[in-house]
C-alpha cells in the first residue's frame, strides 16, 4: 500500500512517501480502507520529535481515520465487510480495572494510532475490532475524520472533568484549533457563555458565527483585562486550555473563585509558573485531561448525526499534499480541521 512515513524527526521534508506491505490482521482485528484522515497538532509533534519521548520510527502518522471495512478477523462480529466506520484512536488493554470501568483512557497500556503504532496516513489501517464504530450514512467520511479526536478530547474536558453547568462563563483558549472549535460547541450545548480567544479579527468573526458569545483578539487586546470587563471582575468558572505556558499565568488570574482550569496540551511549551496564592485563596482546581472514553464517542457521533455538533473543516486536501498541510497547521493559518484524502 502507499503511505506517508516518518523515518527520522525534523521538518516537513521528513514526511516520506513509501510503498509498504498491507497490514495483516489477527482474529480480533479489523482492516479498513482509509477514506479520510485529518491533521492534529499531535502529528506535528510526532514529526518534529519531543524531548525525552521515543517514537517507534519508522512510523506512519495520522491519528484520525474513517473508512470502509476491508477485512475482518474471525472473532469480530459487530461489523461486516463493506460497512462504513470510524476509528476510536485510543487502544487499551481491555481487561484492567480502568478499562472494565469504562475509563479506557486511564489504562496504563493506552496507546494512540499515529503516535505509538502506525496510523491513518495510508491506504489501509489495521486496528482492534473494539476500536471500530459504525458510521451513519448521513455522516460523511470527511466529517467523521475531522470529529473523533477533537470532539472526544473536548467532551472529556468539559463534561467529565470540568463538569460544566448552565450559566458558567467559559474561556476557550485558541478557538480556531480543532479542539478549540469543538470545545466552543460543546460548551454552548451545555448552556455556558463562551468567551473565546483567537489571533485575528477574521478568526474572531468565524468564532462568533460558530456561537461564541464574546471573542478576544489576543494580538490586540489583553485577555485578562477583557475577561474582567466581560465578567464584571468575577472571572470565568472554567478555562479550556490546550496552549500551555504562554497563556498559563493569564488563565489562572482570569478564573473566578472556585473555578476549574482543564488542560489537554501544551503547544506553546510545557513549563509554566503558578503563584500558589491564587490556587488556595481562590480555591481553584487544575485538571489534566487526555483523550476520552470510547463510549463517549458513540454519544458524540449521535449528536453529530443529529446536527447538534458539527466539526469545522478548514479545507480538504489530498494526502499527497501532507507536507503543505503540516505547514498550514504549524503556522496557524487555519480555522478548524484540515482533512486529508488518501
Amino acid at each position: 500500500m502507499k503511505c506517508v512515513r516518518i523515518h527520522e524527526h525534523g521538518g516537513v521534508e521528513k514526511l516520506v512517501f513509501d510503498d509498504v506491505p498491507k497490514p495483516s490482521i489477527g482474529p480480533n482485528d479489523v482492516l479498513l480502507t482509509v477514506k479520510a484522515t485529518s491533521l492534529n497538532h499531535l502529528d506535528i509533534w510526532v514529526r518534529q520529535g519531543l524531548p525525552g519521548v521515543k517514537f517507534p520510527l519508522p512510523l506512519i502518522p495520522g491519528v484520525d481515520a474513517s473508512g470502509v471495512v476491508a477485512e475482518l478477523g474471525e472473532a469480530v462480529r459487530h461489523v461486516r465487510i463493506g460497512d462504513r466506520v470510524v476509528v476510536a484512536q485510543g487502544i487499551s488493554c481491555g481487561h484492567c480495572k480502568q478499562c472494565l470501568n469504562g475509563d479506557d483512557n486511564l489504562c496504563k497500556d493506552y496507546r494512540l494510532i499515529g503516535e505509538h503504532r502506525d496510523g491513518a496516513d495510508a491506504e489501509f489501517l489495521a486496528v482492534p475490532g473494539r476500536n471500530i464504530l459504525r458510521l451513519s450514512d448521513s455522516v460523511s467520511f470527511e466529517t467523521a475524520a475531522a470529529s473523533a479526536l477533537v470532539f472526544l478530547t473536548a467532551w472529556h474536558m468539559l463534561v467529565n472533568k470540568a463538569n460544566v453547568q448552565p450559566g458558567d462563563d467559559i474561556l476557550v483558549v485558541g478557538v480556531s484549533s480543532g479542539v478549540g472549535s469543538a470545545g466552543l460547541q460543546i460548551a454552548k450545548m451545555l448552556g455556558a457563555r463562551v468567551i473565546a480567544t483567537t489571533s485575528s479579527d477574521e478568526k474572531a468573526a468565524k468564532a462568533r458565527e460558530l456561537g461564541a458569545d464574546e471573542v478576544i483578539n489576543y494580538k490586540t487586546h489583553s485577555v485578562l483585562d477583557q475577561v474582567r470587563r466581560l465578567t464584571e471582575k468575577k472571572g470565568v468558572e472554567v478555562v479550556f486550555d490546550h496552549v500551555g505556558s504562554s497563556v498559563w499565568e493569564e488563565c489562572i488570574k482570569a478564573m473566578a473563585k472556585g473555578g476549574r482550569l482543564v488542560t489537554c496540551g501544551a503547544t506553546s511549551g510545557y513549563e509554566a509558573k503558578i503563584d500558589l496564592r491564587y490556587i488556595f485563596y481562590k480555591q481553584l482546581q487544575i485538571l489534566g485531561s487526555t483523550m476520552g472514553r470510547k463510549g463517549d464517542l458513540m454519544t458524540i457521533l449521535n449528536l453529530i448525526e443529529r446536527g447538534v455538533l458539527k466539526p469545522v473543516i478548514d479545507r480538504v486536501m489530498p494526502l499527497a499534499e501532507v507536507r503543505s498541510a503540516h505547514e498550514i497547521v504549524e503556522i496557524g493559518k487555519h480555522f478548524g480541521k484540515i482533512v486529508l484524502i488518501p
